[in-house]
């Protein structure tokens, strides 16, 4: 059973590859996790005509049966959020404000209930499913203290100082259609849906079947924590039949997925007339410096790359290195990528866990068959491990890899990190923005300012310096969202909650119109409003 056994012994072919994480006594397991009663609870009032089902990817094993729904489900869930969503609305922002506080602290109070959930859906280890809980806690005190300041009204210069009194409101736009992903099924739906909510929005989600119940966990909590039941509403079902159902209904639409899926969204939605934000793939660079302190860099490298598997919008695919220090960077990041447990437990100690379905699987496969039969070598794993669980592939690093491979600009999304030596950083950062994706990337110096002039110099929405990725994504106060082929639109900061609203100008005139009044001519009145506007430049009024 998932979780409460150790993986079988290596067959002799993967003998020496990466070591596998045992089990501790009494661990958990899938049944003892997804029971008839959690699955009850969480899909309790669910929209769905029909009946679908998710799997572990530690086994293949089924978890759950849930109810599956049709484009006429997906209206009704819209009609009945958009019902709600009127009474939402009207709730004060600071009292909607802090339903997001106490859904702060119910998750971190009840955070194993999930990281069981997160670890059985996506395959990944514990370490990496908490880096969920902990990008959603943030969201959540996030938009829970700055909510209102974003949102407030705000008063501005009207066309004549004292006579126009102007301001400015945030409506919300009424019923967002959100389509979030398998690889982080908590920060993704719930990190995504914080900020409509507090935007006094309704929300529609569909998230991906294989990974549904974590997003329903998310939602009963957010309700138990005072959001009206009918303001989020759950839609479960085949993408292709269920994601356009929910572009054709929404007010404004939030996706995070593949580039190609994102470009038909973007159409639909700009068909409607309607607005949408988008995260989408990445090619993701990481640029050592001669001077980076390497072991720090080593350590970093495997972070950066190897997190959930490499299943990671921002994680790293591309790896350049200096090539006075190449050799002894490699040899350090090579060690480390070797010596990584395997592991399907539900319990800390796993380094990295599985793919989650059988196409990630086949593609990080021929990516790196295809880099080797055209001359790559490689330099850590480059196998399957089937003796962990069915789609386990060892973290993989590739060196010689050059076009055209396809592993130098396709997408991998899976734990495997091409390696490319540079000899000028010039070289290095166009090396890097050649690419159409424009995600995140990451700098590695010992000198602060010259690894932030170079991240200024590289095309993507993220840069971090001396970490892979988390200090980026981390920083909730600042947007978060791609360049390119990487997206539309940002998440977090001001970006990530008023994206969901529409701006609203309210205009007051008070004791003279803006025309001709008081017996005044139109030639005099043109020639006063001239007077007038040479009078404000020279005042600096703005």
């Amino acid at each position: 059973m998932t979780g409460g056994t150790p993986a079988p012994p290596a067959p002799a072919d993967v003998i020496g590859g990466n070591p596998v994480f045992t089990a501790p006594a009494g661990t958990r397991t899938a049944a003892d996790v997804v029971t008839p009663e959690l699955v009850a609870r969480l899909t309790a009032g669910l929209t769905g005509t029909g009946s679908t089902a998710n799997h572990t990817p530690f086994t293949g094993e089924r978890l759950a049966e849930l109810p599956e729904s049709t484009p006429e489900d997906v209206a009704a869930a819209f009609e009945r959020a958009r019902a709600a969503q009127r009474a939402w609305a009207a709730v004060p922002v600071r009292k909607r404000a802090a339903v997001l506080l106490r859904f702060h602290d119910l998750v971190l109070a009840r955070q194993d209930e999930v990281l069981d959930l997160i670890q059985l859906e996506t395959g990944k280890t514990r370490m990496h499913a908490h880096e969920e809980v902990q990008a959603v806690a943030m969201a959540a005190r996030h938009y829970g203290r700055r909510g209102p300041a974003y949102l407030r009204p705000r008063r501005h210069t009207g066309a004549v100082p004292v006579l126009t009194k102007v301001t400015e409101l945030r409506q919300p736009r009424g019923v967002v259609g959100q389509i979030a992903p398998w690889n982080y099924p908590l920060e993704l739906s719930a990190g995504d849906a914080l900020p409509a909510l507090a935007a006094g929005n309704a929300v529609v989600m569909k998230p991906d079947t294989e990974t549904a119940l974590t997003a329903l966990w998310a939602r009963r909590l957010l309700i138990e924590a005072g959001l009206p039941e009918q303001v989020w509403q759950v839609v479960i079902g085949d993408g292709p039949v269920v994601g356009p159902a929910v572009v054709q209904h929404a007010d404004y639409v939030s996706f995070t997925g593949s580039t190609r899926t994102g470009r038909t969204v973007a159409q639909t939605a700009a068909l409607r007339l309607v607005g949408c934000s988008l995260e989408l793939g990445g090619k993701n660079a990481m640029l050592v410096l001669r001077d980076a302190d390497l072991d720090k860099a080593a350590e970093g490298a495997v972070r950066a790359c190897f997190s959930s598997s490499g299943q990671l919008c921002i994680s790293i695919e591309r790896l350049f290195v200096h090539e006075s220090v190449a050799d002894d960077f490699l040899e350090r990041f090579a060690a480390r990528t070797r010596a990584m447990k395997l592991g399907t437990a539900l319990a800390y100690g796993a380094d990295m866990g599985s793919l989650v379905s059988e196409r990630q699987l086949e593609t990080v496969g021929r990516h790196v068959d295809d880099a080797v039969a055209r001359g790559a070598e490689v330099v850590a794993g480059g196998r399957a491990r089937p003796d962990v669980g069915p789609l386990f592939y060892e973290p993989t690093i590739l060196d010689g890899v050059a076009d055209p491979m396809t592993v130098c600009s396709e997408e991998t999304f899976g734990p495997v990190v091409s390696v490319y030596r540079f000899a000028d950083e010039d070289d290095a950062i166009e090396r890097a923005n050649a690419t159409t994706y424009g995600l995140n990337s990451s700098v590695w110096t010992k000198d602060g300012r010259r690894g932030r002039a170079v991240a200024a110099r590289l095309r993507t929405g993220t840069v971090n310096v001396n970490e892979g990725y988390a200090a980026g994504y981390g920083s909730v106060q600042s947007p978060m969202g791609g360049m390119g082929d990487s997206g539309l639109g940002r998440r977090h900061g001001s970006e990530g909650i008023l994206k969901y609203t529409e701006a609203q100008t309210v205009a007051h005139q008070r004791l003279m119109p803006l025309a001709p009044s008081f017996g005044l001519t139109d030639e005099k009145y043109a020639a006063l409003m001239s007077v007038s506007l040479r009078a404000m430049k020279a005042l600096r009024f703005r």
